[in-house]
């Protein structure tokens, strides 16, 4: 059962997100992976419970229909979409979530990067610090959303938000610990292990 890994390069974030939208209501044979990075933008997603609006009024912002609060995209962070019918894979979404997180946390521990996941809080830490996050939609059994990690980039518009809907939390990124990977081999290093780790629910 292949999945289609299809790399983006930079896109608009509204491009990406109608197109996943289409792929998913199409009813698609067969799940797909998309790579890309966004220009800059915050998202907000579908919890806005004591949502505060960014402060940085220079850079856009967009309500989605993803899992979660609000979070920031921009060039130097990777962004995986994993369009994955569950029913298929016979995998829930909480495993699906943990399925994310551990492909990450595999790929940060061969390059000797030690990090963890946190209780009630979505995404890989390392440390007190995170460096990626998660927000997902399921519709028609696929997932759409994903995953973004922090590789190199600009970090400051973190600050006017509270990430993720949590004060105070700081964000981190891969090049602080490790600067020998691409922004292209650490996504082909996460899409292999993701995919190794989710044939074990179909076998």
């Amino acid at each position: 059962m292949g999945i289609k890994v299809k790399n983006l390069g930079l896109t608009h974030y509204e491009d990406v997100w109608l197109a996943m939208k289409d792929f998913v209501v199409s009813n698609p044979e067969h799940s797909e992976i998309w790579i890309t990075e966004h220009h800059p933008i915050y998202t907000i997603g579908l919890n806005k419970k004591g949502l505060t609006l960014p402060i940085d009024t220079s850079i856009n912002h967009i309500f989605v229909d993803r899992g979660g609060k609000i979070t920031y995209h921009g060039p130097g962070q990777i962004i995986i979409y994993p369009i994955i019918n569950l029913t298929k894979y016979k995998i829930t979404i909480k495993e699906f979530v943990s399925l994310l997180e551990n492909s990450i946390m595999q790929f940060l521990a061969k390059l000797n990067v030690s990090s963890c996941t946190k209780k009630d809080a979505p995404g890989v830490y390392i440390g007190e610090c995170k460096i990626a996050s998660i927000g997902l939609r399921l519709k028609k059994h696929f997932t759409y959303h994903g995953l973004s990690m922090n590789i190199n980039m600009d970090l400051d518009p973190f600050s006017s938000i509270d990430p993720c809907g949590f004060k105070n939390l700081t964000m981190t990124q891969l090049s602080s610990f490790n600067n020998d990977y691409t922004k292209e081999q650490c996504a082909q290093g996460i899409i292999e292990l993701f995919q190794h780790n989710l044939q074990k629910y179909h076998e």
